[in-house]
């Protein structure tokens, strides 16, 4: 009967054997010699034998001793065998934590768990634990000894794996499970007979040392059959072999009558899966098998990839290195076709046809013939062995339409969708490589050189020295425009996108076909005064027409002018705008038309232009169809329809991780954005040092208890809701909590007072004290208008000039406060996170302080860029207030990760915490400590 678990204080000098069971989860371990232990039949030395003695020992059930045992290692008071056991224990976890777990049926009939499947390296680390396990880790008696023989201990590999089975069997079971008729087989703790389902599991692989191994021969002519030869090697040592034939004839140096043994379980358990096998154990000796062709063609899918999770190999002939692929060939409309010969449409009709090629030449047709004639896998072409898949061989007689864009996406590498053809017309390989000819070859050639490092002079009229990137991103926009297609410009925040479009703009007027078209930007409405000013340093000569207020009118707009107007505008007059003929269509912080529902984007599809493009340095906030939305605005077409694009892309991407998804999608699209960020080498040196600080606060007493109470009461709640109630309870829940961890009055909807009942505020008050006297500015953002409030009530009461910045602001107003601001008038900005958080040039500001913070890393980035950017030449602060042992604090430490996914180009807001459930969602609101 098994013990109480001693602790290991008691361990030292203990021996340590295992005691296996059936079922495993029985095992125990018997600690010996222990003073008052129960009787324990051992094999031990007796003079120069060994006999069965009789010890007393502490018996333990191995599950309850497991934590303790892995947790043992190499304490220095561990017996040998104990600290083997240790070893193997910590072992067993590992590859049970990796996921080597199946559900078996014990000899005795009993449901079992064990460790599987098994890989070469898991029987090379087993041979290795057995090999090092001492004497008296496996002296206890396998069975009764006969007269005048030596008593029999448990094989050293063996014993191993009844180790790791043990601990198998015994971890995912609970007494919590539950029962049917008292019972549940594979979950509750007590044995269950289940060997009337031994027919339905199929047999496991124990560790065995021998490996079978199938050599397919390839015949000597064409008429031959094919040949699978049978031999074996060693999993604990590969580099031990033998033929089938030595090892019947006993003459397999290293194998012994167990290895042949494991070759009839091996064959017989790999016949379950590949009937031929079946034959192979009619032989008396079996060696070799021949092969039907339908057969030999098997072996080289996923049949030999199952026979070997088996313990059966297949060898395939070096030689068959040569396959003969369908390489798909895209014939386009000729150029010239269409009203303009250098635009590519993206919707005209082109021809996909597939081509036979070998390691890349193209396969005749008297070649293909011969090959449809043969009808085998195998077929001797140019002197050498071919592997010739009868699919292939079907596809080469499919001709398709598909669309520009669809032929483009083939010509860039990143395949076809399945949707092609409703028959399953197969998408093209990322590895074999397209042939292409036409406009979309030279397309290509023209996308794949505008990447390049080429830069482009800036033109006259230009009254600015554009940095060295930014002559190329003219280059590039120079490029994407000519071709009519398009793209996104998503340099970072202050790299200066705005005068690479003012350059375009200029440039274009050096041309005759449209210099007299005008360009229309939109923006939002905080950026319009911004957009004149930068238009009026940089192109003096350039006459701004500001599409705003009651009397606009689209019949004043001049030939070569740039036109700028807001998207509430474009919303309203959408028709009218599109009535004029415009050269150049650009969106300004083009996330404003991420969502293709939106009436901003239905108005900005409206207006018809020879090119577009999209500027954002976001341009993905929180999914994939964000990026969707931006390039069929400027490159209709490109990514097909936005269902397919979810389905086919996005949904790959985002939720399961798809890696060749991921880098298709990345080589379609990486012609049409140009991407440089802050930290590239060659921009880096342009900008002064970035430091960023979390400033940790605590909350007072008044705080917390605000912050306990709503809690309480909105957890209650959303545990009776569901639905759309639920996600709404969730939101309410979230903006009190952060509203509460700013001040109490911003969550009571109190004037004040506002000194001492804010550990958030008081930090503020300490850090723009300090930052104000040493003669420096400060951009302050909230992303609550009543909290911008507050703060210019505080600033008031500590005698600090400031102003703010938000959304009821007119135009007129914005652009005073900024340029005042820029001025030096007043040392302090505060301002509203979404009026404020892009496309300002606020360079004066050497601190950012985000009093709250927007849980959406790449927004948050978006308004620490105001004041760090091109044109800043002193070093910059980011200051973050975290409220400590509240959400605030827990979400900072996801934050990094939502950042590295915003740098794939995945990103989330706040959304994914209304999916959380209600335990989790509790975890993450309770006041405390992580």
């Amino acid at each position: 009967m098994s013990r109480a678990v001693p602790s290991p204080s008691s361990w030292a000098g203990l021996h340590a054997t295992f005691l296996p069971a059936d079922p495993a989860r029985r095992s125990r371990l018997a600690l010996w010699p222990a003073v008052d232990g129960e009787p324990v039949e051992l094999v031990l030395p007796a003079g120069d034998t060994v006999a069965v003695d009789t010890v007393a020992a502490l018996v333990v059930d191995l599950a309850h001793i497991l934590d303790r045992l892995v947790a043992l290692r190499n304490d220095a008071r561990a017996t040998p065998s104990l600290t083997a056991w240790s070893h193997v224990a910590r072992l067993a976890v590992e590859s049970i934590a990796r996921g080597h777990l199946e559900p078996q049926i014990s000899p005795a009939g009993h449901d079992e768990w064990r460790v599987l499947p098994l890989d070469d390296r898991e029987r090379r680390v087993r041979a290795e634990l057995a090999s090092w396990l001492p004497p008296e880790a496996i002296c206890a008696p396998v069975d009764a000894a006969d007269p005048g023989t030596d008593p029999r201990i448990i094989e050293p590999v063996v014993a191993v794996n009844a180790f790791y089975d043990a601990i198998a069997d015994a971890l995912p079971r609970t007494a919590a499970a539950p029962t049917l008729s008292g019972q549940h087989p594979w979950a509750v703790p007590m044995a269950v007979d289940v060997t009337r389902l031994r027919p339905h599991i199929p047999e496991a692989e124990q560790q065995r040392d021998t490996i079978v191994r199938l050599l397919l021969s390839l015949p000597e002519a064409e008429d031959d059959p094919f040949v699978v030869d049978l031999s074996v090697r060693s999993a604990s040592d590969p580099t031990r072999t033998a033929e089938a034939a030595d090892l019947w004839a006993g003459r397999a140096d290293g194998f012994d009558a167990r290895a042949e043994a494991d070759v009839l379980v091996a064959l017989r358990r790999g016949a379950r899966l590949w009937p031929p096998l079946g034959r192979l154990l009619d032989q008396s000796h079996p060696a070799r098998l021949e092969l039907a062709d339908p057969e030999a063609t098997e072996l080289f899918g996923a049949t030999a990839t199952r026979l070997a999770e088996v313990g059966v190999e297949v060898l395939i002939p070096a030689e068959l290195t040569k396959v003969l692929r369908a390489t798909p060939h895209v014939s386009t409309p000729p150029p010239g076709a269409g009203d303009n010969p250098s635009h590519f449409d993206l919707n005209s009709v082109c021809q996909l046809t597939w081509r036979a090629t070998l390691d890349g030449e193209i396969v005749d047709d008297v070649e293909l013939s011969r090959l449809a004639e043969t009808r085998r896998p195998l077929v001797k072409l140019r002197g050498h062995w071919v592997v010739v898949d009868p699919t292939v061989v079907a596809q080469l007689s499919r001709r398709e339409q598909i669309t520009g864009a669809q032929a483009l996406a083939v010509a860039l590498g990143a395949g076809i969708d399945d949707e092609v053809d409703d028959a399953g017309f197969a998408p093209v390989q990322p590895d074999v490589a397209p042939v292409v000819d036409g406009s979309v070859l030279d397309l290509v050639t023209r996308l794949r050189s505008a990447q390049g490092p080429h830069e482009q002079a800036e033109p006259d009229g230009l009254v600015a020295e554009l940095r060295p990137y930014q002559r190329r991103g003219l280059a590039w926009l120079t490029e994407m425009c000519d071709l009519g297609l398009g793209g996104i410009l998503a340099d970072d925040m202050g790299l200066g996108k705005t005068v690479q479009l003012i350059a375009l703009h200029v440039s274009r007027l050096e041309t005759p076909d449209i210099a007299d078209l005008p360009t229309l930007v939109v923006c939002p409405a905080s950026l319009v005064g911004n957009w004149q000013r930068e238009i009026a340093k940089f192109a003096p000569g350039v006459t701004v027409h500001r599409y705003h207020g009651p009397e606009r009118d689209t019949s004043a707009v001049r030939p070569g002018e740039i036109v700028v107007t807001t998207y509430g505008i474009v919303r309203r007059d959408a028709e009218n705008l599109a009535s004029t003929r415009w050269g150049l269509v650009v969106a300004d912080e083009a996330q404003q038309i991420k969502n293709p529902l939106s009436a901003s984007a239905r108005a900005m599809r409206k207006i018809p232009a020879s090119a577009r493009i999209a500027m954002t340095g976001t341009p993905v906030e929180n999914r994939l169809t964000e990026l969707w939305a931006l390039l069929d605005w400027t490159s209709p077409g490109l990514l097909g329809p936005v269902d397919h694009f979810r389905r086919d892309v996005a949904i790959p991407i985002e939720r399961d991780g798809d890696a060749d998804t991921t880098r298709r999608f990345a080589r379609l699209v990486a012609p049409f954005m140009l991407r440089r960020r802050k930290t590239d080498p060659d921009i880096a040196p342009d900008l002064p040092p970035k430091t960023e600080t979390d400033h940790p606060v605590v909350l007072t007493p008044e705080q917390a208890g605000l912050y306990r109470a709503v809690v309480e009461e909105i957890l209650e709640q959303i545990e009776k809701a569901d639905g759309f109630s639920r996600r709404g309870l969730v939101l309410k829940l979230l903006t009190a909590l952060k509203q509460i961890c700013n001040h109490p009055a911003h969550y009571l909807g109190q004037p004040g007072p506002l000194a001492g009942r804010s550990g958030k505020l008081d930090v503020f008050d300490e850090l723009i004290t300090a930052i104000t006297d040493a003669g420096d500015s400060t951009l302050v953002f909230t992303q609550f208008v009543t909290m911008g409030h507050l703060l210019m009530t505080r600033l008031g009461e500590l005698g600090i000039a400031a102003e703010f910045l938000h959304g009821s602001d007119s135009l007129t107003r914005r652009a005073d406060r900024v340029d005042r601001f820029q001025a030096g008038e007043f040392p302090v900005l505060v301002v509203s996170l979404r009026a404020g958080g892009t496309g300002l040039n606020l360079t004066r500001a050497t601190h950012v302080i985000h009093y709250d913070r927007w849980w959406n890393p790449a927004v948050e980035n978006q308004a620490s860029d105001r004041a760090w950017r091109i044109g800043q030449d002193r070093p910059v602060q980011i200051h973050r207030l975290i409220s400590e042992g509240t959400i605030e604090d827990r979400i900072a430490q996801v934050l990094q990760q939502k950042q590295n996914l915003a740098d794939s180009v995945i990103g989330g807001g706040e959304a994914w915490i209304g999916e959380l459930t209600n335990d989790e969602l509790s975890d993450l609101v309770r006041l405390g400590a992580s």
